[in-house]
């Protein structure tokens, strides 16, 4: 902080276990990504290297080792893993995880078809070799599943030795948790709050209407995923009530007067 402000919510401190910010690249240059970090480094938490990409990213070593000389953990798309499970190839992608140094890996069934026992079979085994981010939902718009069936798979996927649960929306924030307005399906979220602790989970959340939505539900440290790299310090700057739409929040309730947040 800058400045020395009263009644700013307090922020949990790095490394994070929950309050988290996770950012999607989707192929920054390395410069771009020193760039980014110069200013935004103390708030992000974790990089998803988004889908694919990393198959076809340039230099991905030297990117990796960048966010890494900041402390920041890196990890590939779930639909990576997916394209390695498809091709009958996990083992391999074991040995690429452990080529590129990295501790977290994110295991997804949004594209492929996994048979519940067996996506969970794979978080057991991915979790000997690294932290394991696990992905709830499908990419399908047309694929909705009743709150039960979320808070079943989370259940199942944290036991299984996931250490969060990311909430699918993709990266428009328009399938999963969201319809496909980008409106939040409030209904969903409030069933799945009832049976897992909101530290344990990642609300994809990658439009404002959504980060908003999350802060005032659940605070200043809320887990948020698949921000870009440009949305990194005006959500931290709504986090602690220092944006007009969250600027009411952390205020007295009297003696202040508040311009209420635009639509």
């Amino acid at each position: 902080m800058n400045f020395k402000l009263k009644n700013l919510p307090e922020r949990t401190t790095i490394p994070r276990t929950y309050g988290l910010t996770m950012v999607m690249d989707k192929g920054m240059g390395l410069d771009g990504v020193r760039d980014f970090l110069s200013v935004a480094a103390p708030y992000v938490d974790i990089v998803k290297l988004g889908f694919g990409t990393s198959a076809v990213t340039a230099n991905l070593r030297e990117k990796i080792e960048i966010y890494q000389s900041h402390n920041i953990p890196v990890y590939f798309g779930g639909t990576l893993f997916e394209a390695f499970l498809i091709r009958d190839q996990v083992d391999d992608y074991i040995q690429v995880i452990k080529d590129y140094g990295l501790s977290h890996v994110e295991v997804s069934d949004g594209s492929v078809i996994i048979p519940h026992i067996e996506k969970c079979g794979y978080i057991e085994k991915l979790a000997k070799h690294a932290t394991v981010f696990s992905e709830v939902g499908s990419k399908d718009a047309t694929h909705i599943m009743p709150p039960y069936k979320w808070i079943e798979l989370m259940k199942a996927e944290l036991e299984a030795g996931a250490t969060y649960v990311i909430a699918e929306a993709r990266e428009a924030g328009n399938v999963g948790i969201y319809r496909g307005s980008g409106e939040v399906r409030e209904g969903l979220v409030q069933e799945i709050l009832t049976q897992i602790p909101y530290e344990k989970i990642i609300w994809e959340a990658p439009q404002k209407a959504q980060q908003v939505y999350f802060t005032e539900l659940l605070g200043a440290n809320v887990n948020l995923g698949n921000l870009a790299p440009a949305e990194v310090i005006p959500l931290e700057s709504m986090r602690i009530g220092l944006r007009g739409d969250t600027f009411h929040l952390y205020l007295p309730k009297e003696g202040v007067h508040v311009m209420p947040p635009s639509e």
